[in-house]
């Protein structure tokens, strides 16, 4: 079997850790909850968001000021928002954000009150009126519009708190969806993985799904390739403090072959694998090794640009799909214009993923059929056929010029794919992989194009050769990389290179 030579290989090989013990007593730790780098990049962004509202409260804030002057016949005033409250602008939009974060009000989404949230808002309130009146004082500012800074004030007040409110019901939901839930799993010794989940706040495992306490002990390093595998584990969680270092180090090969993230407690190593990064799980720190794109800004704005992009393209694409689908049903009619197949996500985890159909209806019935008679052009799991008997005429001409891969879009806007990422494959195909590296194509978001249908995809047959290009994009990733793959793809659909 390829996938128990392959385990045997990974326990036998590769390089141990560096028992490096830290001579220094580490640091006390804080209290609070020390927030983790997606944390902080969500407060970050709520902050962003409040900013803009409490700008979008004081224009309001200024209209009702107008409105109210030609209600009561005083004529419009010839000043504008800036320049009657610029200076508390100033003031106001870029430190009440900062005040908010100070008083707790971006932390515990998920468990927090309605009347937590009201309390913190009003005093951040309070202390922006405190600090502008001492302002004013001591730099003579007193031509501000009453009416228009305390509506200001007041809508400030409400944008947020509806802000919040809305947020605080949006995690609530995704915690109660299993299907928004990181598969984790924790591995350790004995009773440690049990304290280790038992001292986390509740906020923080919400949205995980444990899906094993892998004794690192009593278990072979065998059984967890195989949970792994089965249960589309996003990230392992490693409590190491009584574990031997051999015994990690296999693990840990294992999730990096397999591109899953490995979270090892920082307490006891610093290690010499690449690419370690110190992050936090409430307030254990941890070393975090990772072989994907690490998250930050330029991760976050890639899944927006995907689902803006989506959306324009499929609302400048509308009659290309009204074409598709007249024509498939005119030449193969009592069948369904779009063709939905289960293909294997990030991490493994299934999605169905939508095209133009542009093959019979029992299309994948006559699978072996075909291979048996035409062969398979593309060397390992993944099956390609340059003239497909499969395929009818209309479908020819779109998977030609790429139509048929419209209907992924929406896959795009769902969240289940990106615009410029590994190509997804069926879930049949994925289970026929003989290597387990090959695996670590799906630890990103699959995409609509990548390298190899950018670059040429007629002239590589070889698997191996595809798994290499998508493994030096994910070790390469940057939004640059990104648009340049998107500017490729457009002139080889233009020119129709190799749709296959």
């Amino acid at each position: 079997m390829p996938d128990e030579i392959n385990r045997k290989r990974v326990l036998q090989t590769g390089e141990k850790f560096t028992k490096s013990w830290p001579k220094q007593k580490p640091p006390r730790l804080a209290q609070k909850m020390i927030n983790s780098r997606s944390e902080a990049i969500r407060t970050q962004l709520l902050q962003l968001t409040d900013a803009l509202l409490i700008w979008l409260a004081f224009w309001i804030g200024w209209t009702i000021r107008g409105l109210y002057r030609f209600k009561t016949g005083m004529g419009v005033e010839d000043v504008s928002l800036s320049d009657s409250l610029n200076w508390a602008l100033y003031i106001a939009v870029p430190l009440t954000p900062l005040v908010l974060e100070r008083l707790g009000f971006y932390q515990n989404l998920r468990t927090k009150k309605g009347s937590t949230s009201f309390q913190q808002m009003f005093q951040a309130i309070m202390i922006l009126l405190l600090i502008i009146g001492i302002m004013a004082i001591f730099t003579k500012q007193f031509d501000t519009r009453r009416l228009a800074f305390g509506s200001g004030l007041l809508a400030s007040f409400l944008l947020v708190i509806i802000r919040d409110w809305g947020t605080r019901i949006w995690f609530r939901q995704r915690a109660l969806d299993e299907n928004n839930k990181e598969n984790v799993v924790i591995a350790g010794t004995g009773r440690e993985m049990q304290d280790f989940l038992n001292s986390l706040d509740k906020e923080l495992t919400a949205t995980w799904h444990v899906s094993q306490l892998f004794d690192l002990e009593t278990h072979d390093k065998e059984d967890l390739f195989d949970i792994l595998k089965k249960e589309s584990v996003a990230r392992v969680i490693f409590v190491t403090k009584m574990t031997d270092f051999e015994k990690v180090s296999q693990a840990v090969e294992i999730c990096e072959l397999q591109g899953v993230e490995a979270w090892i407690s920082a307490s006891f190593i610093r290690t010499q694998i690449a690419r370690p990064v110190f992050d936090s799980v409430g307030s254990k720190p941890m070393l975090v090794l990772r072989s994907t794109p690490e998250l930050s800004w330029e991760l976050m704005l890639k899944g927006i640009f995907d689902r803006c992009a989506a959306l324009l393209v499929i609302v400048c694409t509308l009659p290309l799909w009204v074409i598709a689908i007249i024509g498939i049903r005119i030449q193969s009619p009592g069948a369904p214009a779009f063709f939905s197949q289960l293909r294997a996500g990030r991490y493994g985890r299934p999605f169905r993923m939508w095209k133009f159909r542009t093959m019979v209806p029992n299309a994948e019935a006559l699978l072996d059929q075909v291979k048996e008679q035409h062969g398979n052009q593309m060397d390992g799991p993944v099956f390609k056929l340059d003239r497909d008997p499969r395929i009818f005429t209309f479908g020819e001409w779109l998977r030609k010029l790429s139509i048929d891969e419209l209907p992924q879009l929406l896959n795009v806007l769902k969240g289940d794919m990106s615009l410029v990422g590994p190509r997804p494959l069926p879930l049949y195909e994925v289970e026929a992989f003989s290597e387990i590296t090959h695996r670590r194509r799906l630890s990103v978001k699959p995409g609509i194009t990548c390298e190899w249908q950018a670059g040429g995809r007629n002239t590589i047959t070889s698997f191996e050769q595809w798994v290499e290009m998508d493994l030096r994009y994910i070790d390469n990733w940057s939004l640059w990389l990104d648009f340049t793959i998107l500017l490729r793809t457009i002139p080889a659909v233009l020119f129709q290179k190799g749709a296959k």
